[in-house]
């Protein structure tokens, strides 16, 4: 009894295994139709861009013949998904240099006609590459399940093999865009100095006998300046006094000119 139980439970996980590495394997090959699909549009695309730039730079048969070929490659039938991924790289590059040689002609990249063929390329290489991580996720699950212990039991016994990533290789995917904010001289934003800094052994304008001091007659709107050779003013901030100290009239009995006298004894009253 115990050992039928055994054999029951056995041919039980045996079956869910199975089924689980057959939804894998069917959602792996979903996938891949979806970016076939994309891969398909974006075939369809090419020959109108290719004519639309023809019109207006006639003399680049090189190019026009680069992203042909790539094109003729890369929509043949029968290639693997690491094999894709190699053509479509090539087609990337036969493209961008496509794109470099329209940069050369201001009226056809405001031609309507390119600028939409150019939209509708982007949208459909965007839908690749979030079909492709769709796909790359589901090859990753379906992987592991073929190689771990035990599902991996089953998968010899029924012949899962491990399935091709779609990889994106081009170099202009790989590289890292180079962002500088400094110009041809090294400077760093959009600005420059207006005022340059005085060469070192340049001499530098004094003012009594000291660097950087004011100028005879300007009293900078300090208290008590006065000129050279001309007696001190006794008002404040420079303005001329009455003769008295601190810009204070003199007292009664004073000369103008004479220092102020002490006050005398108080009266004394009787």
């Amino acid at each position: 009894m115990l050992l039928l139980v055994i054999v029951v439970v056995l041919v039980i996980w045996v079956v869910a295994m199975y089924n689980r590495l057959v939804r894998l394997r069917n959602l792996v090959q979903e996938a891949w139709r979806q970016i076939d699909v994309e891969l398909h549009r974006r075939y369809d695309l090419i020959p109108n861009l290719v004519e639309t730039v023809k019109g207006y730079a006639a003399h680049e048969r090189g190019v026009f013949a680069e992203v042909t070929q790539a094109r003729a490659r890369a929509a043949t039938p029968g290639a693997s998904p690491a094999q894709q991924a190699q053509h479509e790289d090539f087609l990337s590059a036969a493209l961008g240099r496509l794109f470099a040689v329209a940069e050369n002609y201001p009226q056809l990249r405001a031609a309507e006609s390119f600028v939409q063929l150019q939209q509708e390329l982007t949208n459909t290489e965007d839908r690749i590459a979030a079909g492709r991580r769709f796909y790359n996720a589901n090859v990753r699950r379906m992987n592991t399940k073929v190689e771990v212990f035990p599902s991996n039991i089953i998968a010899n016994m029924f012949n899962f093999e491990r399935a091709e990533y779609f990889e994106a290789n081009a170099t202009h995917v790989r590289t890292t865009p180079n962002v500088s904010f400094a110009d041809a001289q090294g400077n760093v934003g959009g600005y420059e100095s207006r005022q340059q800094p005085p060469s070192p052994g340049s001499p530098q304008p004094t003012h009594g006998g000291q660097p950087g001091g004011f100028p005879p007659g300007q009293g900078g709107g300090q208290p008590g300046y006065f000129q050279p050779g001309q007696p001190p003013q006794g008002g404040q901030y420079g303005q001329p006094s009455q003769g008295g100290q601190y810009g204070h009239p003199p007292q009664q009995g004073q000369e103008p000119g004479q220092p102020p006298q002490p006050p005398g004894p108080p009266p004394h009253q009787g």
